[in-house]
Order: structure tokens, then sequence, then C-alpha cells
């Protein structure tokens, strides 16, 4: 029987030192192999030539570098690049590269699906499938950093030019819903002798897993980004699910326990913009209040962000003025506000639209629609109905 390969993209420094331990290998072996695989970018043993040839040949036959493939990769208009990449059993997942004047910013998923189902998500209608492994997580940043390079013309190691600069995690799926890999995917994010990210650089947005987020500033704490989205408990209800175990003041004050811990001063508040849901001048009052006063006043920015329509949701973006109107309010506050330009509309890349081409494992949007075909056939009866066949 054939033994499984160790995929090396799963392991973080102290994992990969303890790996070169069990080959009868020094820890100084795990750093270098850490540069080849994280700084060149390489996945062939033989091609890492300062690794003496007897390791080589025990990682070809015990080990691998395997990230996911790509199933397909468009750039649109904007210069924004998604990759669609597969995960194994059917699954794939969405990586979004953002370029700007002085930074690339990669928006990297966690899980297949997402079982949150915030109301505005187009991922969450797909439904939630598996979390990610840590080499399916650092797997986005190792393919999409050495894509860019390739696709410039750039050498890899450390000299050449870093084509991304600032990781968020933002893509499908709640990341601490997914804590250890997501976590064993940040240390090499941060690690030196692999991408060498700053702290400030690297952000994680939550819908608001209170004990994760207590946890997180105890074990790797990164920028920290919460979908917030509402101003009140039971608007944030209706449009976030999980508000209904950790409501606002309870997540607010998570909040104000990370800042002891956070890279940056401030949390950061995401706000999608939702016409006659969310946006009214009222809403705006209330979240100055929330912020400013009280035991829930905390340092933060907020970041508005244009919803992105998709049929299932039912739901409108704000026109533009009213947007511009309730940053007004929060400014006039002393908030810093900014409003989320969009990026990677005509390839399905922006806020909110990571489930366009993922397939559904999980089968939601069929099963829905066969129950609504027997509700209204059999109409009261429907509930005697133990299985449906075909």
């Amino acid at each position: 029987m054939t033994t499984a390969l160790t995929n090396l993209l799963d392991m973080d420094p102290a994992q990969l030192v303890a790996y070169c331990g069990e080959l009868g290998e020094k820890p100084f072996r795990a750093k270098q192999l850490q540069r080849w695989i994280h700084q060149f970018g390489v996945s062939d043993f033989d091609q890492m030539t300062d690794l003496a040839k007897s390791l080589r040949d025990k990682l070809k036959t015990r080990a691998e570098v395997r990230a996911p493939a790509i199933i397909s990769d468009h750039t649109s208009t904007d210069g924004t690049r998604k990759w669609l990449v597969d995960v194994g059993q059917g699954n794939a997942v969405e990586t979004v590269f953002i370029p700007e004047e002085n930074r690339g910013t990669l928006c990297v998923s966690t899980q297949a699906g997402c079982a949150v189902n915030c109301r505005f998500c187009s991922t969450g209608k797909q439904g939630f499938n598996r979390n990610l492994t840590v080499a399916e997580i650092i797997g986005q940043l190792w393919m999409a950093e050495f894509e860019l390079r390739k696709t410039k013309g750039i050498e890899g190691g450390p000299k050449g030019e870093r084509q991304i600069t600032n990781v968020v995690m933002m893509g499908m799926g709640e990341p601490l819903l997914n804590f250890e890999p997501t976590v064993t995917a940040l240390r090499l994010m941060l690690d030196d002798n692999a991408y060498g990210l700053s702290r400030r650089r690297v952000t994680l947005s939550t819908s608001g897993v209170v004990p994760m987020i207590d946890k997180l500033s105890q074990e790797c704490p990164v920028a920290l980004a919460v979908s917030l989205h509402a101003s009140n408990d039971v608007l944030r209800d209706s449009l976030i699910p999980l508000n209904r175990k950790h409501p606002l003041r309870e997540l607010m004050l998570a909040c104000k326990r990370y800042l002891e811990f956070a890279p940056r001063d401030f949390i950061t508040f995401e706000y999608c913009m939702l016409d006659g849901v969310n946006d009214t001048d009222t809403h705006a009052r209330e979240l100055v209040a929330l912020v400013k006063e009280g035991e829930t006043a905390i340092p933060c920015k907020f970041n508005l962000i244009p919803f992105n329509p998709f049929p299932e949701s039912g739901l409108k973006r704000s026109h533009n003025p009213r947007i511009k109107a309730f940053a007004q309010i929060l400014m006039d506050a002393g908030i810093v506000t900014t409003i989320r330009k969009t990026r990677g509309d005509d390839i399905d890349a922006a806020c909110g639209q990571l489930a366009g081409e993922v397939k559904d494992r999980t089968r939601v949007q069929e099963r829905m629609q066969k129950m609504a075909e027997y509700q209204a056939k059999f109409g009261k009866d429907f509930g005697r109905i133990v299985e449906i066949s075909g």
C-alpha cells in the first residue's frame, strides 16, 4: 500500500522543525526548506540545491508541496484578478488579488461555503461544506504570489519584487469557525522565513464569533475587521443569524479586549449599505452612540461597503447620495469613515460575490427548489412526506 505524502504547506515553522527532526535532520534544514517553498515558490525538491542530496531523496519519497490547482483565472478591467481553485472532493473556492498603486491585497478564503448565512452575502446562500486545511489556505497565497510574479517575469526569492503586500481573510467562509488551520496559516504569513508580512498588513474579518476573538488575541493577534452591518440587535439578528448567539454588547466588549493585543489601535467595522434596511440617518446616529458612548465605546473606523446585489437576496444597494450622507453623520461625530470602491464587479470578485462559480456540494438551492415544488403539489400533506426520491 502506498503511503500518503506529507504536504509541507500544511506545516508552520515549528511543525516543519519537528518534521525535519523526524527525518534525522537539524533544525536549520527547516528554515532552508521554508525559504525554498514560500520565498522561491519551489515545489520540486531537486531544485532545492543547498539541501543535502540525502535529504532531497528522503523528501521525494515522503513529502510534497501541493497547493490547490487552478481551475480558472480571470482578470477584471480594473486589474482585479480572480482565481477559482480546486480544493478536492468536488469543492472549489475563490481567491482575489486587488492591485493598487502602492500595494497588492490578496483576499483569501478559509472555508468551502459558509455556515453563517448572512442575508446580504451570496456565498452563504451556497451552504457550508467543509473547513479548508492549512495547505488550502496558505496555498492560495503561495499560488497567487508566484502566479503574479510569473505573469510579470519577476524572479523568485526574497530579492524578487513582492506582489502581495497585504492579506485579508475576507473570502469565502468565517475564519474563526476554522480556527486552528487559519492561525497556522497566519503564522506562516508573518514568519520572516516565509512571507514576512507585518501583523498590521494581515487582516482577519469575522462576523462576530466572540470566544474565538478572545482566543485569537492570545494566539496570533493581527488586524481585526468586524462585519457589523447593523446598529441594533433587532436589525443585526435579521441580517446575521450569529448575532442571536453573540449580541452586539458582547461583541463590542470582545473587540475592546482584543485591542489590548492588536497591532493597530482601532477596530475596523464593515458596514454593507442596504437600501431602506440599515442606511437611514437614525441608523447612523445609533452607530455613533454604540461606538462613542458607555461601555461599548471603542476606537474604530468604519468601512461602508456598497451592496453587490444577487437575485436571491431581495436587497438593493443604497444610492450613492444616501451612502455619502450616512458617512457624513459618522465623520461629523469624529469617526474615521471610508466608502469602499467596488472592484472586480465584472468577474464577480467584489465583496459578497464569492460564490458565482463555486460548486454547490451541499445542493442547497436544488433541495430548496424541490421542497417548494412538493409543497405546491401536496399542500397541507407535505409535512407527512418522510423521504423524497429522485
